[in-house]
C-alpha cells in the first residue's frame, strides 16, 4: 500500500479539498507514488500484449501463445534492439507510449512543457491510446474517437503499384518501376500487376494483437470509361469482404480446422497462414487480369489498403440470431472502413490515341521501390521448397546496388544465404561495407556471422555475434540503439559456442569452458524471453553433457511445454484447406489473385464472361 497524502480517504468535503490542494502543491510525491519506472517501459505493456493461453483455458496443452506485440517490437529495428531489420529509424522508439501515447496540448494542472523551445503550450500524454479500435467507438456513437483512430492509422503503411508483367505469370518479364511512364497494354493479353505494401510507422507487424478481429485487405479495381473491368476485395450483400481478396492477416485455426472468428482465444491452435507485414518490411501482392479484346480506352487501376474492426462474420455472431460458422449472413456490417493507404495508376492501351496518359511521379525514391519489392519477394515463403521468389528478389536487390545503395548487396546476401550460396553471400557483404554510407555494421556482422558459422569458421562467427551484442560506439549512442537484447543473436552465439565445444573432445576442460559460455548465453535469452523453446532445448542438451541431469530434465520439460505441436497442426491445416478454397489459395507461398473472377463482388457478370472468352 503506497503512502497517501493526508485525508486521502476522508468523506469530509473540506478535508477532501485540502487533500486535493496538497496534491497540487506537491505533485512530485504523487508522481513517485503512482508512476513507477516500470510503467514507462514496453515490459509493462507486455503484461497484456504478450500473453499465453494456459491449459485450464485451452483444454489441450500446458502452453499456447496468444497475442504477442512485445517480442516483435523488441526484435524490430524500431525499438533499437533488433540487429536484423531491413530499415531503421533515425532514433529508436524506446517504448510503446512513444507511438500510442502522443503528446496532446492541455491546460490540465499536471501538464508540462515537453517542448523546451515552446513555452507557450503545455502537454499531457494522450490516454486515448490511439491505435485501431474504430469498431467499439462506432458502436458507442463516438465519431470523434473513430476519427482519432483513423488519423492514427493513416500513413502507417503505403501502397505502391510497382510493376507489370506481360504474360501474367511470375516468370514473365517485368516492366518496372512504373510512373510517370506506363507501358501500353495490349488487348487480349494477360498481365500480372505487382503491388508492394510497406509498413512505415509501426514497431510491430501490421496488425498483430487480436489479429482475428482485425480485418485488413487490399481493395483492387480496374476501370475504363466508368465501367468496372476488374475487381478484388469488394463488399458483398452484408458488407462482407470478398473471401478471395488479399488479406493482411493471420488466419488462425482451432484444432478442428475452423477459423478463429468470434474472439475465442481458448480455441487457438495453429495458423493456416500469416500474411502480417513485419515492421520496416514489405509484401508483394500479385494481381492477374486480361485486357478485353475490344478495349480501346485507357485502364485505371486503384489499389487501397483497407482496415475494419470487426469483420461481418463477427458482427453476425454479436447481433445475429443463433449464428453459427458458415451460415448465411443476415446482419449487415456497417462498421467504418478506414483507408490506410492507396495508389492509382492509368495505363494506355495500344491503339488508343484519344488522350495522352499523365501519371504523377512517385514520391518514393527509386532505389527504395526496388528494395521494398525485393523484400516482399524474399519474405514470400520460408518453409521447405516454398522459399519465396528468390531469383526475382535477387534481381531487385541487384538493381538497388546499381542505383548506389548498400541495401542492395546487403539484401542480396540475405537471398544468397537463404539459397545456400555462402561464397556469394560473403562477397555481397564485402561490397556492402564499401558503400558510402556503408550498410549498418550490426546487420553486416549478423549475416557475416551466419555465413562463417555455416562454413565452419566458428571462432570468426563468435567474434561477429559478440560484436553485435557487446560493441559500443558513437552511432549507437546517438540513435539510442542497444542490440544486447536481441535474443536471436544471443541464441546464435550460444549455439556457436556449443558447436565449437563439440570440436574439443580431446580437451575436456576447454570443452566444458565453451559449454559454460553457451549456457551463459542461453540463460541471457531466458531472462529476456523465459518461454524461448530454442534456449531450453540447447540448455537441456548442454546440461546433459555436463552431467547435470536435474537441470537437463528441467529444460527438457520446459522445451516440451513451449514447443509448438507441429504434427497435430497438420491435421487442422488439412481440414481448413479442404473446407475453404479461398483460404487454401491464400496459404500458398506465392499467390496470384485474379481481378476478373466470376462472381466477385462488384465485378459485373457480363464483363466476366467476355474476359473469359477473350482469354480463351
Amino acid at each position: 500500500e503506497p503512502i497517501h497524502y493526508p485525508f486521502a480517504f476522508s468523506t469530509n468535503r473540506i478535508l477532501q479539498y485540502i487533500n486535493r490542494q496538497l496534491v497540487k502543491a506537491k505533485p512530485e510525491f504523487h508522481k513517485k507514488t503512482f508512476l513507477k519506472p516500470l510503467h514507462r517501459t514496453a515490459e509493462f505493456c507486455s503484461t497484456c500484449h504478450k500473453v499465453s493461453i494456459p491449459q485450464e483455458l485451452n483444454k489441450y496443452k500446458e502452453f499456447l501463445r496468444g497475442q504477442n506485440h512485445y517480442d516483435t517490437y523488441l526484435l524490430s529495428g524500431v525499438s533499437g534492439h533488433g540487429a536484423r531489420s531491413f530499415y531503421y529509424p533515425e532514433k529508436a522508439v524506446k517504448n510503446c507510449a512513444g507511438c500510442h501515447m502522443p503528446l496532446k496540448e492541455s491546460d490540465d494542472f499536471g501538464a508540462n512543457f515537453f517542448n523546451p523551445t515552446n513555452t507557450a503550450a503545455r502537454y499531457v500524454h494522450n490516454h486515448l491510446f490511439p491505435a485501431a479500435n474504430t469498431g467499439v467507438a462506432h458502436l458507442r456513437g463516438q465519431p470523434d474517437i473513430v476519427k482519432a483512430h483513423q488519423e492514427f492509422l493513416k500513413g502507417c503503411a503505403r501502397v505502391d503499384i510497382f510493376g507489370v508483367k506481360e504474360g501474367g505469370t511470375i516468370d514473365s518479364p517485368l516492366t518496372a518501376p512504373l510512373r510517370p511512364k506506363a507501358p501500353g497494354l495490349r488487348p487480349g493479353r494477360t498481365y500480372l500487376l505487382e503491388v508492394v505494401l510497406r509498413t512505415l510507422k509501426l514497431g510491430h507487424p501490421l496488425t498483430q494483437g487480436t489479429a482475428d478481429s482485425n480485418e485488413v485487405w487490399t481493395d483492387a479495381k480496374i476501370t475504363s470509361g466508368g465501367k468496372v473491368l476488374g475487381r478484388s476485395g469488394g463488399l458483398g450483400p452484408c458488407n462482407e469482404v470478398d473471401p478471395w481478396a488479399h488479406f493482411v492477416n493471420l488466419y488462425m485455426l482451432d484444432r478442428d480446422g475452423h477459423r478463429i472468428d468470434r474472439r475465442n482465444p481458448q480455441d487457438i491452435f495453429t495458423p493456416l497462414y500469416n500474411h502480417q507485414i513485419p515492421p520496416g518490411a514489405a509484401q508483394v501482392v500479385h494481381y492477374s487480369f486480361t485486357v478485353p479484346e475490344n478495349q480501346s480506352g485507357s485502364l485505371t487501376v486503384e489499389i487501397k489498403l483497407q482496415y475494419r474492426k470487426f469483420d461481418a462474420v463477427y458482427m453476425n455472431y454479436v447481433f445475429g440470431t443463433n449464428y453459427t460458422a458458415g451460415a448465411t449472413l443476415t446482419v449487415t456490417n456497417d462498421l467504418p472502413i478506414t483507408t490506410i493507404a492507396e495508389d492509382r495508376m492509368t495505363f494506355p492501351v495500344e491503339g488508343d490515341v484519344k488522350s495522352e496518359i499523365q501519371n504523377p511521379k512517385s514520391e518514393i525514391p527509386e532505389w527504395q521501390r526496388w528494395n521494398d519489392y525485393g523484400i516482399g519477394l524474399l519474405l514470400e515463403g520460408d518453409r521447405g521448397s516454398e522459399k519465396g521468389e528468390l531469383i526475382q528478389a535477387s534481381q531487385a536487390f541487384a538493381q538497388v546496388e546499381r542505383l548506389g545503395h548498400a541495401d542492395g548487396p546487403l539484401n542480396l546476401a540475405r537471398v544468397y544465404f537463404k539459397e545456400g550460396r555462402l561464397d556469394d553471400a560473403a562477397a555481397a557483404l564485402q561490397r556492402a561495407v564499401r558503400f558510402d554510407p556503408p550498410a549498418p555494421r550490426w546487420t553486416v556482422a549478423w549475416l557475416t556471422g551466419l555465413v562463417n558459422k555455416q562454413n565452419g569458421f566458428l571462432d570468426e562467427a563468435i567474434q561477429q555475434f559478440r560484436s553485435i551484442l557487446e560493441d559500443r560506439y558513437a552511432e549507437l549512442g546517438r540513435r539510442g540503439f542497444d542490440f544486447s537484447k536481441d535474443y536471436e543473436v544471443i541464441n546464435e552465439l550460444g549455439q556457436t559456442y556449443f558447436e565449437l565445444a563439440k570440436k574439443e573432445r580431446g580437451n575436456p576442460e576447454r570443452q566444458k569452458e565453451l559449454m559454460r559460455k553457451a549456457v551463459e548465453q542461453f540463460q541471457k535469452t531466458l531472462t529476456l524471453d523465459s518461454e524461448n523453446s530454442a534456449a531450453h532445448y540447447n540448455l537441456a542438451l548442454i546440461h546433459a553433457q555436463l552431467g547435470d541431469e536435474q537441470e537437463a530434465a528441467y529444460h527438457r520439460k520446459e522445451h516440451e511445454k513451449y514447443l509448438a505441436d507441429y504434427n497435430a497442426a497438420d491435421r487442422a491445416i488439412s481440414i481448413a484447406r479442404r473446407a475453404s478454397p479461398a483460404a487454401n489459395q491464400a496459404a500458398q507461398a506465392t499467390v496470384i489473385y485474379p481481378l476478373q473472377r466470376r462472381g466477385a463482388p462488384g465485378f459485373p457478370l457480363e464483363i466476366a464472361v467476355k474476359t473469359v472468352l477473350s482469354a480463351q
